[in-house]
């Protein structure tokens, strides 16, 4: 029986830009923050790292880097999803040999594509590497789902082991469907609690970048048997969750680091500064939250 990545909260780290390319001190600083606080699994270079304007080359460096640094200490799961097949195969390669313990990989995006084209994309990479493959399904992104009936058969591919879930409509009838041994995760901080229920066995969260501790014991707490604790600290988090989505992500999460003295700098364009308005509402959160003055 294959057994899950992890259990608990994968932080999807950001990553911390200069003018000039990646910072790979403060990245480490990072990540051994992320380790300090009990976070159980780092994934870089996904949406919230920003990989889509990351150069092959330095998204690569970039995993390879945070390899080195977590040094088994945690699994590093790497983003390395294309809209071309070809190119996924080519990342998810490389990301393997950089030393990624697995592949994030999401939904073909913009061309697009059938389920049954979804069923050859992700099994040309599955066949391309022998880590495994965590699925990544985000409709409200890629303007594309994947069925229910298409995470069943690419359950069966062996190393085809979980998936990164946004549409809780459907997480029933996958958990159904697929094989026992084949794990979610819940891809929306405000919805950890419903997908544990379901029978997730945790989070790629983004407010874990700010709130690692918290995120963490919302898992461990239902895990545990103690499903109050976890509805109290899921519901305590909301009104920041909210904050943390009020423009396109991870504009606030960049946003809500610097507030706290992170210094992660920037988000790459077309992704600009959070406006004025909403930064108000961010650290109205964030104070109400006790992570700000």
């Amino acid at each position: 029986m294959r057994k899950p990545l992890f259990k608990g909260s994968g932080v999807a780290i950001v990553t911390p830009f200069t003018d000039d390319g990646v910072d790979f001190g403060k990245l480490e600083e990072l990540i051994e923050f992320q380790i300090s606080e009990g976070t159980d699994a780092i994934i870089i270079c996904g949406t919230t790292g920003e990989a889509s304007t990351m150069p092959d080359d330095e998204h690569i460096e970039t995993i390879r880097f945070t390899v080195e640094k977590v040094n088994k200490r945690l699994p590093v799961i790497a983003g390395a999803g294309s809209n071309d097949t070809r190119h996924a195969v080519e990342l998810s390669k490389r990301a393997e040999a950089a030393g990624a313990d697995a592949i994030l990989s999401v939904t073909p995006y913009y061309n697009k594509t059938t389920q049954k084209g979804l069923y050859e994309h992700f099994k040309a990479i599955a066949g391309s590497v022998k880590i495994p493959i965590v699925l990544y399904n985000v409709p409200s992104r890629t303007n594309l789902n994947i069925n229910p009936e298409t995470i069943q058969a690419l359950s069966e591919i062996e190393n085809i082991l979980a998936i990164k879930e946004c549409n809780l409509a459907q997480v029933g009838e996958v958990i159904n469907l697929c094989r026992k041994d084949f794990y979610i995760y819940s891809g929306n901080d405000e919805q950890i609690l419903p997908f544990m229920a379901y029978g997730a066995c945790g989070v790629i969260s983004v407010m874990a970048n700010i709130i690692p501790k918290d995120t963490h014991d919302i898992v461990a707490k239902y895990l545990e048997g103690d499903v109050a604790g976890s509805r109290e600290l899921q519901l305590k988090v909301l009104d920041l969750i909210k904050a943390l989505f009020v423009e396109v992500s991870p504009i606030p999460i960049k946003a809500a680091m610097n507030l706290m003295g992170m210094n992660v700098g920037k988000c790459r364009m077309p992704l600009v500064d959070i406006s004025e308005k909403n930064l108000e509402i961010l650290k109205k959160a964030m104070r109400n939250y006790g992570i700000i003055n």
